[in-house]
């Protein structure tokens, strides 16, 4: 008998729970120290990730660095001189990120480095030759604006360098000097004025159009301040890697992309000058610039399956953490020996996985209904693709997965919720829209004021050739995602109510006039790029066409299921962006499912909290697409999720 059902095509598959794709890693973040002598990594202690650290020669003998008992730190570095730790810490998802620092010898306290209120902090440089100061940012005097100081690693003062009242970045160089100063302009684009000791230039030396502003910026000096690098779309379409000379102010082109934006760089540690480069369209390509390099990496090529890269490396770069993604099996690190050529492995982040049917991704390329080509993924659920060629026997239902930003993008890799999804009996397909980041101007530029426009027709156009290619059932496609992916769910379900079977949106916004005017105050210097980017809500005209282009305003459109999941101090996206799209549904009696986390803000940090949602999200999905759905069991009871709408609307919940 032939399987009719998504639950009824996997039944025989082993299923995956959701604490191995969603709970905390057994490591993670693996770094070296600047001298090699040490490892670090996070981890969870307390159920919480928290920093340990090692002899390079003796992990056994780890060390807890840190005491975190609420949320996980989100991320940690080095200090340049390798004496301490450094990390970021917020408040229950504000984003109000603070810096913290751990010394490395026994009994070291943790201290808070900005201990300031309703503060972001931001690490503006680090510097090659001053090991023991850093240059951060600090907005506690005006919080549109981070003012620059020097930080003493050492004692932990705060000199400050440059007041800041109209500046949205800085560029210095390896001295810690302060170079170049940018603003945005009245077209939407970038100023950039050099800076002489400490003065600004009153007139910038570049001007970047809007149509720039997302491709183009300095990427960096080298350490001796003979070479400043540039990441640059101006005269071309994606953004190519310039050297410019800083004494003839010459420029040479040193890499480029026909398809891609340059992504990423590897740096000489003792000059810094680039010696590779990296591109992704479908997949990441890396370009080596020296022989010794290409040799590494052919080696290691040699032996590592799937993907891989450059996680950390020593100040004399003969030492390399190297990360390894086998994209069907879990991602591992390993510890790189460039002088005897020995890769050892040092862990795998989340070895559960290990042997589970995890499937591969499938990149695709799908033309959108005025040709511009959409770089896609897809991942089919376990046993339908006996070929492998990414197309199943029969249609499945689908999840069509929306990234967020929208000016980010998808990439290929092990994703976790593609692989969840397709373990419960969906196809899923990511798909990066116009907008999306990484694959030229004219591809972002063609996402200018097109939200639930030719945006969402590109989602709609991938829907129909899923459908066309036999992958996904006409009836039964799902839409989820978060940030602008949730507001793309909203739209999905408002303007297009008849294409989706349902949807889950997470913090995404209802009402764009309202989300523009509540932005984080740090926001406020770019706010031009939002308005010629979204749509102007200083015009009636502009105002009108935001209200358009809303959810809210067409909420009694909504006849399909909708799960909206929200932070409660998400500061992008505040909660009353889902408050009042959920009392606009119950006005008009369309139901509605709606859970909020207290402690939580643009997404889910605690892994509690997330695997909560995920277990009402696979439940909601499996009575809309008939899926299977690991029981919400005691999930809810481990989180501090709130259901404030529509228990009645999932199994597990009634």
């Amino acid at each position: 008998m032939i399987a009719t059902t998504a639950a009824a095509r996997v039944a025989d598959i082993p299923l995956i729970p959701r604490d191995h794709l969603y709970g905390n890693p057994v490591r993670a973040q693996g770094k070296l120290s600047p001298d090699g002598s040490h490892v670090s990594w996070m981890a969870p202690w307390e159920g919480v990730m928290n920093v340990f650290v090692a002899p390079f020669d003796d992990h056994d003998a780890a060390r807890r660095m840190t005491s975190v008992t609420d949320r996980p730190i989100p991320s940690y570095s080095w200090a340049p001189d390798g004496q301490s730790l450094l990390y970021i810490r917020d408040k229950d998802g504000d984003e109000n990120y603070l810096l913290y620092q751990v010394g490395l010898g026994e009994g070291a306290d943790e201290k808070c480095l900005t201990p300031f209120d309703n503060t972001r902090v931001q690490l503006i440089a680090a510097s090659e030759r001053i090991r023991d100061k850093v240059l951060v940012g600090i907005n506690n005097r005006d919080p549109r604006f981070h003012d620059v100081h020097m930080l003493d690693l050492t004692d932990g003062s705060l000199e400050l360098v440059f007041e800041n009242n109209e500046w949205v970045g800085f560029e210095a160089d390896d001295d810690l000097v302060l170079r170049w100063a940018m603003r945005q302009n009245a077209a939407g684009g970038t100023d950039m004025h050099e800076i002489t000791d400490g003065e600004v230039a009153e007139s910038p030396r570049e001007v970047i159009g809007m149509d720039d502003a997302l491709t183009t910026g300095l990427a960096g000096y080298t350490n001796d301040g003979s070479t400043l690098y540039w990441i640059d779309s101006r005269g071309r379409d994606t953004a190519a890697l310039f050297a410019e000379d800083t004494a003839t102010g010459e420029r040479t082109l040193i890499a480029e992309h026909d398809k891609a934006d340059i992504g990423g760089t590897v740096r000489d540690k003792k000059t810094g000058e680039v010696r590779a480069w990296s591109a992704t369209y479908l997949r990441t390509e890396h370009h080596m610039l020296d022989e010794e390099m290409q040799t590494t990496f052919d080696w290691l090529r040699e032996r590592l399956e799937g993907d891989f890269g450059i996680q950390s490396r020593t100040d004399d770069d003969r030492r390399w953490l190297v990360w390894n993604d086998p994209l069907t099996a879990p991602i591992s690190s390993y510890l790189f020996d460039r002088d005897a050529m020995e890769l050892t492995k040092f862990y795998t982040g989340k070895p559960e996985l290990e042997g589970a049917p995890l499937q591969p991704m499938h990149p695709r390329e799908i033309a959108a209904r005025d040709g511009l080509v959409l770089p896609s993924y897809l991942t089919l659920p376990p046993a339908v693709d006996p070929d492998g060629d990414g197309v199943p026997q029969a249609p499945v239902p689908m999840v069509l997965l929306v990234h967020g930003g929208p000016w980010a993008r998808d990439g290929y890799g092990h994703n976790r919720a593609h692989q969840w999804l397709a373990n419960r009996g969906y196809a899923v397909l990511s798909v990066n829209f116009r907008g999306s980041t990484g694959f030229g101007k004219n591809f972002i530029n063609a996402g200018n004021r097109e939200w639930s426009g030719k945006m969402h027709d590109d989602l709609l156009d991938a829907v129909d050739w899923a459908v066309a290619e036999g992958i996904a059932e006409k009836d039964k496609v799902a839409i989820m995602g978060g940030s602008y992916g949730g507001y793309a769910t909203l739209v999905g379900l408002t303007f297009t109510p008849d294409v989706f079977a349902c949807g889950v949106d997470i913090v995404g916004p209802s009402n764009l006039e309202t989300l523009l005017e509540t932005i984080p105050p740090y926001w406020e210097p770019m706010i031009k790029q939002f308005h010629e980017r979204m749509g102007d809500p200083s015009t009636e005209e502009g105002r009108q066409f935001l209200k358009d282009i809303s959810p809210l305003y067409r909420a009694k459109e909504i006849t399909k299921p909708l799960l909206i999941g929200q932070g409660a101090n998400d500061p992008r996206v505040k909660q009353a962006e889902s408050d009042q799209i959920v009392e606009a549904m119950e006005r008009d009696g369309v139901p509605v499912t709606y859970v909020l986390f207290p402690d939580e803000g643009h997404g889910f940090a605690r892994p509690e909290n997330n695997i909560a949602f995920n277990a009402i999200a696979e439940n909601f999905l499996a009575e809309c697409l008939g899926g299977r759905a690991e029981p919400v069991g005691e999930t809810l009871e481990a989180s501090n999720a709130q259901i404030l709408n529509g228990r009645e609307h999932v199994k597990g919940l009634r």
